[in-house]
Formats: C-alpha cells, structure tokens, sequence
C-alpha cells in the first residue's frame, strides 16, 4: 500500500466519509441510505436472506499485491456469492472497516470505488447502504449482505437426493493458481499470466447463471474453500454419499497445467505445485456446487462433474477413490 497523501487520521472520520461515499450509487429498493443510524430496505419477500464475511490484513488480503479497489471488489463478490447460493437476489451491503493510523485517504476511496465496482458488475440494484470505520493494528473489513428471495424457496445445502447430479456453474483451480503466482519468489511469474491472477484479485464469478442454476437445484452452496472441502460439507448436510468423476474435470485442470509447469521449473525454492490440487481443493473462485434431479433442464454454461450415489453416509469420492477434504480454513488460513 502506498501509505503517500493524507492519511484518514489526518482527515477524520466524517470527512474521510464524506468524500469515499460520493462513488456509492443509490437504487430503488433503498428507502433509507447512509447518513442516518441505520439503513431502511424494501423487499418484494417477507423473508431476508442475510449472510456476512470478514477479511483480514495478510490473513486474507495482502497490501503488497492488492489495491485499495481490489480488495474492496473481492469484499462485495464474496457476498453476493453466498446470497446467490441461496437463491436470493443481492439487495443491500453494510461495510465496517477498520483502517490503521498510516492508512492513506486515497486508500479508503479507491476501496469504496472497488465495493461499487463490484455492485455494478455483479449486482447493479444492490446498493451499499451504510457501515462503520474505525482504528486499529490493521485492516479488517466486515461486510453484511442481505438478499430478496422474491417468492422463492431458499436453496439449502441439506436437500441433496439419491441420485442427483453433481453440477458446476463457474470455475474451478483459477483463484488457488492466481494466489500461487502471486505468491512466487519469482516475481515474473504473476505477469506472466495476468489472466489467471486477475481471478484471485477481482474475481467474475457468474452470478446470473448462479440464479438460473438454484431455480432448479435441490441443493447448492457457494465453492469458496475448495471443491473437497464444500463437497464434504454439501453431502454432511444432506446425509448423503457423493461421487465426482475425475475425467469430467479434466477441462478445469488442463487450463492451470502450463501455469504448475511455469512455478514448479522457474521457482526452485516453491513446493512442487500441482494444477490437480488447485481444482481439488483451491477456494475463491466463488463457482456454485449444486445438485439436481436428472429429469431437470440445467442452464446452458453449467456442467455436470458427478452423481449423489446413497443416504445415510457423508463421504466424497473422486472416481471412487476417497476424497479427502482439503482447502482454505478462515481460522487457521
């Protein structure tokens, strides 16, 4: 983070506000925005689906690879996936960060254009409706989501059936490399392939196919661990036994292998890397894992990668072998 310019101590908090929540756009279904203690939202739904998620400085984020504007886009799309899982159109976000003494104001607004960035291009009537700001040792951003299910049922992770088939919308592998290349002793690496560390700094995930995707799925939830790990937690939920097929994934890795062959020749202090291990078990993707009846018509972009194979049990399977869950832990990282 480049700590010139006035820092948001210098400025203080009402005006460090003031000047970062000019770029946050209103939308219909906000009755009241910032400015007063608390938000007012309208819903068509009597039900709210409300989800949160924290990001922590060099836990989640790190300053010296990502902007004030990425880690603010990355904040917002990390909710919005966890909205769509659940079948719910993205309404309104509250935002507490907490900044240090050397956090620059041009950092705070170039933040706040990252949160509407994302909100325009992931979820244009989603409005960020207010929030907090605070001091500390470091930078922790808290985001509160809340989604209109619009009549709908909510998707659950606890509804998988005998017999399912296991589907993707979006993609797999594409973060977990990204993070690899960034984090490279070869610094050259990274812009090499710009495309795939994009992924991991701003990720696209396709939220419309998301909703298309949920309006036929027994059960769903929102990939950002790793394909293992929200696999074993989907089939925990539902009770159920779940068999992915290697070969159907084959896709997903083919993409990553030449950026595993880049690290594993160029950087010779890197663990050996393994595209199959950025598929398997890299998280932030943020694609959607769901099941759904054989008899249903899935969207056109999706893909099947498996079948629910029995009841009573909680395991994953990788072309019959055993999967064992594997990826991203918040808590111990």
């Amino acid at each position: 983070m480049n700590n010139d310019g006035q820092k948001i101590i210098e400025i203080g908090e009402t005006e460090a506000l003031r000047r970062a929540l000019s770029v946050f756009k209103p939308v219909g279904t906000t009755l009241v925005g910032p400015g007063d203690d608390a938000a007012v939202i309208s819903v068509s739904d009597s039900r709210v689906v409300i989800t949160t998620d924290t990001m922590v400085q060099d836990h989640d984020f790190r300053l010296e690879w990502s902007s004030g504007f990425d880690i603010g886009y990355k904040a917002v799309t990390s909710n919005i996936a966890d909205l769509v899982a659940m079948g719910a159109a993205p309404r309104a976000l509250t935002v507490a960060l907490v900044v240090t003494k050397e956090t620059p104001q041009a950092w705070l607004e170039d933040f706040a254009s990252g949160l509407q960035s994302a909100c325009d291009r992931h979820a244009p009537e989603c409005q960020i409706v207010g929030g907090d700001l605070a001091s500390g040792e470091q930078i922790v951003i808290a985001i509160a989501a809340h989604g209109d299910l619009e009549s709908r049922q909510p998707i659950l992770r606890s509804t998988a059936e005998v017999g399912d088939l296991i589907v993707i919308a979006g993609t797999l592998g594409k973060s977990a490399c990204g993070l690899a290349l960034l984090s490279s002793n070869d610094e050259t690496l990274a812009a090499s392939y710009p495309d795939i560390v994009s992924i991991q700094l701003r990720p696209v995930p396709d939220f419309a196919l998301g909703l298309e995707l949920a309006a036929v799925a027994s059960s769903m939830l929102d990939v950002s661990d790793g394909l293992s790990l929200d696999a074993g937690r989907l089939a925990s939920s539902s009770s159920v036994s779940m068999n992915i097929k290697k070969e159907l994934l084959e896709g997903y890795a083919a993409i990553l292998e030449q950026a595993a062959q880049s690290i594993n020749s160029r950087d010779s202090e890197a663990q050996t890397v393994s595209e199959w291990d950025w598929v398997l078990h890299g998280g932030e993707d943020h694609c959607f894992l769901a099941t759904v009846s054989p008899t249903a018509t899935l969207p056109r972009g999706t893909k099947v990668i498996g079948e629910v194979i029995a009841k009573g049990d909680s395991d994953v399977y990788l072309s019959g072998e055993p999967l064992s869950p594997k990826g991203w832990d918040s808590v111990t990282g």
